[in-house]
């Protein structure tokens, strides 16, 4: 086949499910069946997971960014930037890149892998002033900020200052928020021992949830020990409270609780990326509606996954249960996808997905964790090697999982450190900042985009 003839493959998203898709199709296509082409602003893939791990200062933010250039045999071309719109009738994805060119890239099929963006909802002063846990930029930033305000209050004669630097709120009772709150707890507890002006029982953190429960995914039981280690570390643990407004310097909680505080941290759930809306195709809670084969119906040669994707659970007897938005159901989609598109290319049949999920892991810092792999109930010690054994696993790369290796033995013996690295030193920025969930366009204007550079060609 020529160039002009080779069918166009476009990957919208580097997360598991994108890069594991690209991975498979440069494995198993010949170099001239189709061109592959990645739409991602970074040209690496994130190990989500272990984002706390980060801003806690376990791990450096380049073991687990892992670059998506490294292999000698990578021939996919990678387009900096984010896809803001998709008009399915011309087979045009829209693309704003890193340097705010808007392009038009044409393509004959397409996978839609953009992941998802924090949830929020409509509270007065959140999104101006709480962080999120979503990317790597936020975990760095987050922890500059937290060190920042141990130094801020050790140089500080004011107690209402002190009050409300030395006070750190997380919302959310998933992985994400428990972790976080686990991981950076350690890491002040530490710290304020190198700061004797600072009362450590001035610092207080609170991890919240509207949910009765706190990671119900893991069983009563399993919850109720993870609760046991946040309180004996003295972390506040309040469940059925949420955050009613923000301010800069102070929290109030919908039990009436006012927090003076300078750090919110919000990890209350994810949604679909607001790439799906632009669409115009029917969705499952926001995730874009396909089938068990993850092709769009009606549609030809639009596949999704991920967590942007309603994709049919067949592993379980609920027929509306859909595939949660874990690392483990998006790497093993971005596998079967692209076998799906293979079949599709060489005019064979498509399968349908499933998988049983493997367990879940809930990795608190230190020796402490709780962990259900297979379905076997795990605590401490046991469950530490458990979660850091998964995560170390399902690095993509030797060079990630050594250097992950080699940062996790380094915090063993020789402990935190404390070096704020100058992220945050010029001005502040908060949820709103970082994931630019502003710069999608609506179905109409893709339309009126895409109509308007037909004619001009």
């Amino acid at each position: 086949m020529n160039d002009v003839t080779r069918p166009r493959i476009l990957v919208v998203g580097a997360g598991f499910a994108g890069v594991e898709c690209v991975r498979r199709l440069e494995r198993k296509l010949a170099p001239d069946e189709a061109d592959v082409t990645l739409v991602t602003p970074f040209a690496y893939q994130l190990y989500l997971p272990l984002l706390p791990q980060v801003a806690s200062g376990v791990l450096t933010p380049q073991s687990i960014a892992v670059s998506l250039r490294r292999s000698k045999k990578y021939r996919t071309r990678i387009i900096p930037g984010g896809a803001i719109g998709v008009d399915l009738k011309s087979k045009v994805c829209v693309v704003r890149t890193i340097t705010d060119k808007i392009v038009n890239e044409r393509y004959d099929y397409i996978v839609l892998a953009p992941g998802s963006v924090t949830r929020t909802f409509d509270i007065p002063g959140l999104t101006e002033h709480a962080f999120g846990m979503k990317t790597l930029a936020e975990a760095a930033y987050i922890r500059d900020h937290v060190i920042s305000q141990l130094d801020l209050a050790d140089a500080s004669d004011d107690p209402a200052e002190r009050a409300s630097r030395l006070q750190f709120v997380v919302v959310g009772g998933g992985y994400a928020g428990t972790e976080t709150a686990a991981c950076l707890q350690k890491l002040t507890h530490a710290a304020v021992k190198r700061y004797p002006r600072i009362d450590p029982s001035l610092i207080k953190w609170h991890l919240i949830d509207i949910a009765p429960k706190l990671m119900p995914e893991m069983g009563d039981k399993l919850g109720r020990s993870a609760m046991e280690i946040l309180a004996r570390r003295g972390i506040d643990v309040s469940l059925g409270v949420s955050i009613a407004k923000a301010g800069p310097e102070e929290v109030t909680f919908t039990d009436g609780r006012v927090v003076p505080t300078r750090t919110l941290i919000w990890t209350a759930g994810v949604v679909a990326s607001p790439l799906i809306a632009t669409l115009g195709a029917e969705t499952v809670r926001g995730r874009l509606a396909v089938n068990a084969e993850m092709t769009l119906p009606g549609q030809d040669g639009v596949f999704a996954l991920g967590d942007s994707a309603a994709v049919p659970d067949r592993a379980k007897d609920d027929e509306n249960a859909i595939c949660p938005p874990t690392a483990q159901h998006a790497m093993r989609q971005g596998k079967h996808v692209a076998d799906n598109v293979i079949a599709t290319l060489r005019g064979k049949p498509l399968t349908p997905y499933e998988h049983k999920d493997l367990g879940l892991v809930v990795d608190l810092g230190g020796t402490d964790a709780v962990s259900k792999p297979l379905g076997i109930e795990l605590r401490g010690i046991p469950a530490q090697f458990a979660a850091r054994g998964y995560h170390w696993m399902a690095l993509r790369t030797n060079v990630a999982k050594v250097r992950v290796a080699t940062n996790w033995t380094l915090n063993a013996l020789a402990g935190d450190d404390f070096v704020r690295t100058g992220f945050q030193a010029r001005k502040a920025a908060r949820l709103k900042d970082f994931e630019f969930t502003d710069a999608y366009l609506t179905p109409e204007q893709v339309r009126a985009h895409v109509e308007g550079a037909d004619r001009e060609e």
